[in-house]
């Protein structure tokens, strides 16, 4: 479970996260580290060499939810991701599309697609960068779930690297 367990998806506060996530210092070394709400536990993000990653929004649990009701929540989670894909296109301009494909799947080596499968983060990434910030940093978005049962999570990717050699669309 992340932080955003319960919240209902808002468009400006992802956007604003992501924003704020943009002028965040990244770790220069080191391996990835999960950090926690302090109360809970409950996943709020991840830094590691270059990286932070973050839960924008969760969806309930789809334990037990199967048809007509499971494809309501698969697209009400794609509809949350076009209206921030939207919104940050309007903002930074087109976004470019790296494929979470099957070779990165099979254990990668680079970060921060070594985290991005070992926290079941293998949806897609719709990317943008380098942001106009003092940075020059790349942000992406993408949508995930880690089993059919599990919740889909919407999380950023903000990077002050750039991604290895993978397929861009």
């Amino acid at each position: 479970m992340t932080a955003r367990a319960g919240e209902p998806f808002d468009t400006d506060r992802a956007v604003s996260d992501i924003e704020a996530a943009l002028s965040v210092p990244l770790p220069e070394s080191g391996p990835a580290a999960d950090e926690g709400e302090p109360g809970t536990g409950e996943w709020t993000s991840t830094r590691g060499e270059g990286f932070l990653l973050l839960p924008l929004w969760e969806s309930e649990a789809l334990t037990g939810v199967y048809g007509r009701e499971w494809n309501d929540a698969e697209a009400a989670a794609e509809a949350n991701l076009a209206a921030l894909v939207s919104e940050l296109d309007r903002r930074w301009g087109p976004h470019r599309t790296v494929t979470m494909g099957p070779a990165l799947l099979r254990r990668p080596a680079a970060e921060p697609f070594r985290t991005l499968v070992a926290k079941d983060c293998n949806g897609d990434l719709t990317l943008w960068g380098p942001v106009p910030d003092p940075g020059g940093r790349l942000a992406a978005v993408s949508l995930n779930q880690s089993d059919g049962d599990a919740p889909l999570i919407l999380t950023a990717l903000i990077t002050d690297r750039p991604l290895p050699d993978v397929t861009v669309l």
